[in-house]
């Protein structure tokens, strides 16, 4: 017998290959957002901690973790819009293995509504302690463990998804949704992979950052520096990372991936970015450039790194599944073609308007960040 629910009676409304280039464009925004708050987060709370030390330069790490908490709660306004599409799209494909898993660690995956507050918050806070030259390390601190729970609940919850196998031991265990299922080998990995990513985005953000003229010289450059040295310490983490994850497949996942173009294409996309972003930080750790030009050429890398993955994700999910008997793609479609272009012309229409968003705080008149 199946360790799947029964497929739900009503088809879907579009096809298979819609839903799934829709979930990989709105995740791949949603994790570009999430990684750059994650490492960002990161990097603002050392640079505060250091900075309240005596000696070196601490009133420079001050004004650079300045520049990136002014900005964290509002990654985190796109964390969250940009999270609830792809979960949608997640729902609609994965139903059956998604609710089961999310079902089976209730109590934490309905927790992650009040550990959002709670990082909210404290990103508030922390700002406006830093704003007012205060180190308050502290709540960077609590940010960054709130945020990296987060992190590690959907990790653990779309892992469990793939794992029916473990899911009527977890039942029996435990119906109230508390009890967390046994080790899986790429768990930790994974979540490690996505903490590793964040500090590659903070990197090249902090490139991006050393090109906007509202900061001080000497803060700018410091911003290059700093991001791109920590840009190629997290790029190789993330590729042994990579590795590991990779090489902890099943044999049937592993030789799927190898033989799919698709997969095999997004896993090389993905490992020709990270060789670029390489090359960029150990540039940008030497050269400390302070142009636009060079900030949105790591960001550009870093896009295209997080799609490559996206996809290769995208596969190893499919494939496993696939081996325990849940293929994606055997669903009953019938589409309504007029309801689909009105949706994607409003979808459209979205992203138009979140870029315009950026584009008119990008274009804002500078004011100077100096803080201390």
């Amino acid at each position: 017998m199946s360790a799947f629910p029964a497929v739900d009676p009503i088809p879907l409304p579009a096809p298979v290959w819609l839903f799934k280039l829709l979930h990989i464009v709105t995740l791949t925004l949603h994790f570009c957002a999430v990684e750059l708050l994650l490492g960002g987060l990161l990097v603002a709370t050392c640079l505060c901690f250091f900075g309240g030390l005596r000696g070196g330069a601490p009133l420079l790490r001050l004004n650079a973790a300045a520049s990136l908490t002014r900005r964290l709660p509002i990654v985190m306004t796109y964390v969250i819009n940009l999270g609830v599409p792809p979960l949608l799209f997640a729902q609609v494909l994965y139903g059956r293995a998604f609710y089961t898993s999310s079902v089976l660690i209730g109590a934490y995956w309905i927790s992650v509504i009040l550990l959002l507050m709670a990082c909210y918050w404290l990103l508030y806070r922390f700002d406006a302690n830093v704003a007012r030259g205060r180190s308050a390390w502290w709540l960077g601190l609590l940010a960054v463990l709130v945020a990296g729970t987060i992190a590690r609940i959907y990790s653990t919850t779309m892992t469990l998804m793939i794992r029916p196998e473990v899911w009527t031991a977890m039942y029996s265990a435990s119906a109230m949704g508390n009890y967390l299922p046994p080790p899986d080998p790429t768990l930790t990995p994974r979540w490690l992979f996505m903490l590793a990513g964040g500090l590659v985005f903070a990197g090249m953000g902090m490139v991006w950052l050393a090109g906007r003229n509202q900061i001080e010289a000497s803060v700018r450059s410091y911003l290059a520096g700093l991001g791109g040295k920590l840009a190629v310490a997290a790029v190789i983490t993330q590729v042994l990372v990579a590795h590991f994850v990779f090489h902890n497949q099943p044999d049937k996942v592993l030789k799927g991936l190898v033989a799919s173009p698709l997969y095999l294409s997004a896993g090389l996309t993905w490992f020709a970015a990270a060789g670029l972003i390489l090359l960029t930080g150990v540039w940008a750790g030497f050269k400390k450039p302070t142009t636009a030009a060079a900030g949105w050429l790591g960001v550009t890398f870093g896009f295209v790194a997080v799609l490559g993955w996206v996809v290769f994700r995208d596969g190893i999910r499919d494939l496993t599944l696939l081996g325990n008997g849940y293929d994606v793609w055997q669903r009953t479609i019938v589409t309504n073609w007029s309801v689909v272009a009105l949706f994607l012309a409003l979808f459209a229409a979205g992203l138009a308007m979140i870029g315009w968003l950026v584009w008119v705080m990008l274009r804002a008149k500078p004011v100077s960040e100096k803080v201390v």
